[in-house]
């Protein structure tokens, strides 16, 4: 309804302005006299309600341009009855805001199509957790859209997610030179349903942000321990270790399998960054929403979490890019800000609906 009453005043203003511009013409191709006449016939007229101090209606928008385009071919102010000439002032001045309002182009980018602001507003409410390098990272590696994140957080909902800070130039440095033989690895809990304290056992590829293995027990023992590297170390690539919580028994017995180990410093989590790092992710983007009934369950858990950060799950320090791309994933390639001909965005739920992954399908014809 407010769009149709301002819409239906432009038009009527429109309409005056051409009546009154026809008046116009029409009081040009009469004789000089006969103008002057009519013009003192109507100050006649008008000072019997000046002396009479009957104060004029409101003027309409179509009146006051009329007025104020008409004061350009005379000099108004010793004419002027109806208002103040502050008033009329003030007319004119709205007249010329309105007028380079129109004249003046939009600054800044074009916005994006309306169909990309809503996907944008569905990725951010469906995934709480994501930010809007993750959000930019996952319409890049899935759907083929190129955008930046700072374009992203325009159109994200209010308190959509947390933001990724700044990191060290000199530390990336030095990651980038020593990541690809590292392997992270750490212990941490999780309570179940039942306040049973369980130990979760991660180690990660440091070069390709893979979780390389995981596992779940009551009772970590050196001896479980070190199967769960025999599990992950084939012996193709030699490995670094990074720990300072095992038994001198369990160094050598990694020492056996081809590791080198690289001691951290005793209450420095920042010397082993890459598994802490993992571990809040863990906890902030699938255990910090779910409540394990066992240790079967919190496996069970883990499994498709881990599938889906090694799988699906957009990284920032590779690129952005995933650890294990999937076959058909379609390559990346800059289509615009619209989704490509003859294909429809499809969502995928991940731990019944904590996460989602995005992917291109093709309409059927």
């Amino acid at each position: 309804m407010p769009k149709l009453r301002s819409l239906s005043e432009l038009l009527r203003t429109i309409f005056h302005l051409l009546l009154d511009s026809l008046r116009l013409i029409g009081a040009s191709l009469q004789p000089r006299w006969r103008l002057a006449a009519e013009n003192l016939f109507l100050h006649k007229q008008l000072a019997l309600y000046l002396e009479r101090q009957v104060k004029p209606r409101r003027a309409k928008a179509a009146a006051r341009l009329t007025l104020v385009l008409l004061s350009k071919l005379f000099v108004w102010r010793e004419v002027l009855t109806v208002v103040k000439p502050e008033t009329f002032i003030r007319w004119h001045r709205q007249g010329v805001r309105l007028f380079w309002r129109w004249k003046s182009k939009p600054r800044g980018r074009p916005r994006i199509p309306a169909e990309l602001q809503k996907l944008i507003a569905e990725m951010a409410d469906d995934n709480p957790t994501w930010g809007e390098e993750r959000i930019a990272a996952e319409l890049r590696l899935k759907l083929g859209i190129r955008i930046s994140p700072r374009t992203v957080r325009r159109y994200l909902p209010p308190a959509s997610g947390p933001r990724r800070g700044a990191s060290s130039q000199r530390w990336m440095t030095f990651v980038r030179n020593h990541t690809q033989g590292i392997l992270a690895c750490d212990f941490f809990v999780s309570v179940t349903a039942s306040f049973r304290v369980l130990y979760v056992f991660v180690v990660m590829e440091v070069g390709r942000r893979r979780i390389a293995h995981f596992n779940v027990t009551r009772h970590p023992t050196a001896d479980w321990t070190l199967q769960q590297f025999r599990e992950v170390v084939t012996g193709e690539q030699p490995y670094r270790l990074r720990d300072n919580i095992y038994s001198s028994e369990f160094d050598s017995g990694l020492k056996g399998m081809g590791l080198k180990i690289l001691k951290t410093p005793f209450r420095a989590p920042q010397a082993n960054a890459f598994c802490e790092r993992l571990v809040g992710t863990i906890r902030r983007e699938c255990l910090d929403f779910l409540i394990p009934l066992n240790e079967r369950h919190l496996r069970k858990i883990l499994k498709e979490w881990v599938a889906h950060y090694n799988q699906s799950r957009p990284h920032s320090s590779l690129g952005p890019g995933i650890p294990e791309p999937s076959g058909g994933m379609p390559a990346p390639r800059v289509s615009g800000y619209g989704t490509p001909c003859g294909h429809r965005v499809v969502r995928i739920s991940i731990l019944g609906g904590l996460h989602h992954e995005y992917r291109l399908e093709k309409v059927a014809a």
